[in-house]
């Protein structure tokens, strides 16, 4: 049987690459363009991208959105996430040989604990996972799934990472407990899947009728309509108590009302900015249910290493809405514009 992320050492042979950039801001504006290889000096691997999954945050560079608050600076090389094949090594190198199967870490230089000022974003400022072979600080990568093909591999770096991150490494995600997850894009299915794996209940909102059903079907115990007062429903459903966790995917004023709907002690991830980076809410509320309140930048090595291992060890199985080829990136670009029920992917 071939394995998943087998490869031709032929693909090895060429000295030249291809990447997809914008030299103007909008995707509209992406287009592929050749580069020699990179290649590594001391401490640095060379990957060979077999599959890149796009983010919310894609849209945000490439279009220059503000509320974002950094501007990428052009040419530039989108998307954060990548799984491939390690096809040179540099000098002083250890951990990684040609052949080894890795994904990228998204906060490059963040290992565990607290991270420090230095750390680098991988599809900008860092590297753009959009190229047939992309340069990393070895300490940038960590073994992949053995479980995952390249495509469902490259979905974990960012949207899997930072729904374990907010759930398990901070929010400390027990058996029994009740998750309140908005939307259906790549956080917050994982952050379903998560919840299901650890014994939890999970509650979805989501304003699209075919996404509620789909949601249903991937384990959620209940799914609610975002255009009803979820508030009132959710109180219902958990006995009066609230949720014990929030993946804030939306915010705007949305927070506020998943404060309302926190329990005691609750843990509220703010995540996604889908409703403008300024939120609101009643501190009334928040100082009545004890809610802590807690942005949530993806995570470090260590908790993407567990998450490996956890996937894994549950044949957890990545949600993807469509593949791309490596010509049709424009395509996948407007598909995660138009909206998805889970990952976007390009495979090279």
């Amino acid at each position: 049987m071939t394995h998943p992320y087998s490869h031709r050492k032929a693909a090895f042979m060429t000295d030249t690459s291809f990447r997809w950039q914008i030299d103007a801001y909008g995707h509209h504006n992406l287009q592929r363009v050749q580069a020699p290889i990179p290649q590594p000096g001391p401490g640095q691997i060379v990957v060979k991208v077999e599959a890149a999954s796009l983010n919310y945050r894609d849209l945000m560079l490439t279009g220059n959105d503000k509320d974002y608050g950094w501007s990428a600076p052009l040419p530039f090389v989108p998307a954060s996430d990548l799984a491939g094949t390690v096809s040179a090594v540099g000098a002083g190198v250890r951990q990684w040989k040609e052949g080894d199967r890795v994904i990228n870490t998204f906060r490059g230089g963040w290992l565990d604990g607290l991270a420090p000022a230095d750390v680098i974003p991988m599809g900008g400022p860092g590297p753009g996972a959009l190229a047939s072979h992309v340069l990393l600080d070895a300490q940038w990568a960590v073994a992949a799934p053995a479980t995952l093909n390249a495509a469902q591999a490259s979905t974990l770096p960012c949207a899997a990472l930072t729904a374990w991150f907010a759930l398990v490494e901070e929010g400390h995600l027990n058996a029994g407990q009740t998750v309140l997850i908005h939307g259906t894009g790549g956080v917050a299915l994982f952050g379903l899947q998560f919840a299901r794996m650890h014994g939890a209940r999970a509650i979805v909102i989501s304003g699209a009728e075919d996404k509620r059903a789909k949601a249903l079907a991937l384990g959620a115990n209940h799914v609610l309509s975002r255009h009803d007062d979820w508030v009132a429903q959710v109180r219902e459903l958990t006995g009066g108590r609230g949720v014990e966790q929030v993946l804030e995917t939306v915010g705007g004023a949305n927070l506020g009302r998943s404060i309302k709907a926190s329990a005691q002690d609750g843990h509220l991830s703010v995540i996604g900015v889908l409703e403008g980076s300024d939120f609101s809410g009643s501190a009334y509320a928040a100082i009545g249910n004890r809610v802590t309140i807690k942005g949530i930048a993806v995570g470090h090595r260590r908790a993407l290493q567990d998450m490996v291992r956890a996937v894994d060890a549950n044949a957890l199985q990545p949600v993807i809405a469509a593949e791309y080829g490596a010509d049709d990136v424009p395509a996948a670009f407007r598909h995660l514009e138009r909206g998805a029920f889970g990952k976007v992917v390009v495979r090279f």
